[in-house]
């Protein structure tokens, strides 16, 4: 196998290859979908989080020689804005799992590829739906006048659902990301924040296709995001849009 160096190219077919794999382990992660453990924050993780996680593990260490991985599922301590030099994977096998361990179909998995600190591509795959948006993909945007919210509610989220309009709370990240990168969303509002698993390939997609991005509050400028803390978004696809917000 030759040398990956990070090329869109090599990129794309990494992702592609990536994808085809999740979507032939879908028997096997549709196994582990009620076998159910409780976080120490409340929050499920089901035995297919930790099977996929390590499929994806396994494959991206079999392509990428020296790759920092960090997962959703096998997280520490290790800190992304720490890792300067090399390749550096982020990955949440099951985004929405919460949709995902009640028998729903919105969920995903954000997976992201840096390397010394440059963003080389990002993907969201959603696999019950077959819906896939990856880096160097084109984006024909739809109308829309949705604003998404993420699903902690807090007082930002009912007060934004309290100004009227159409609003969804669909509890995953992913579906989230995904849809206001490609318009069917207008905006896209997280106000109590989330992880650099749940957001950074989002974040990235969203960037390369014109959307405006806020990260706790300021313009995004596309920076690798820790991984220890949560950050808050609010994005904006204004080509997408059929009237202001």
């Amino acid at each position: 196998m030759e040398k990956f160096t990070g090329r869109l190219d090599e990129t794309r077919s990494l992702m592609a290859d990536l994808s085809e794999l999740i979507m032939k382990s879908l028997p096997e992660v549709k196994q582990r979908r009620y076998d159910v453990a409780w976080k120490e924050d409340g929050s499920p993780v089901t035995a297919a989080d930790i099977y996929l996680e390590d499929v994806i593990r396994r494959f991206l260490e079999d392509r990428i020689a020296n790759l920092a991985f960090v997962g959703e599922e096998s997280y520490s301590d290790l800190i992304a804005s720490d890792a300067n030099m090399g390749f550096y994977a982020i990955v949440d096998p099951i985004d929405g799992t919460e949709n995902f361990c009640s028998g729903l179909k919105e969920w995903g998995v954000g997976f992201t590829l840096w390397k010394d600190q440059r963003h080389l591509g990002s993907m969201l795959l959603m696999p019950e739906l077959n819906d896939r948006l990856m880096t160097g993909d084109s984006v024909t945007p739809v109308l829309s006048r949705i604003r998404g919210f993420s699903s902690s509610i807090c007082p930002e989220i009912v007060e934004g659902i309290a100004e009227g309009g159409e609003s969804r709370l669909m509890g995953c990240a992913v579906y989230n990301l995904y849809n206001v990168v490609r318009g069917a969303y207008a905006r896209f509002t997280n106000p109590r924040g989330a992880y650099a698993w749940d957001l950074l390939p989002g974040l990235m997609l969203a960037l390369e296709h014109g959307c405006e991005v806020l990260l706790d509050g300021g313009p995004y400028d596309g920076q690798i995001l820790a991984s220890d803390r949560k950050y808050r978004v609010d994005i904006v696809n204004r080509r997408a849009m059929r009237s202001s917000f």
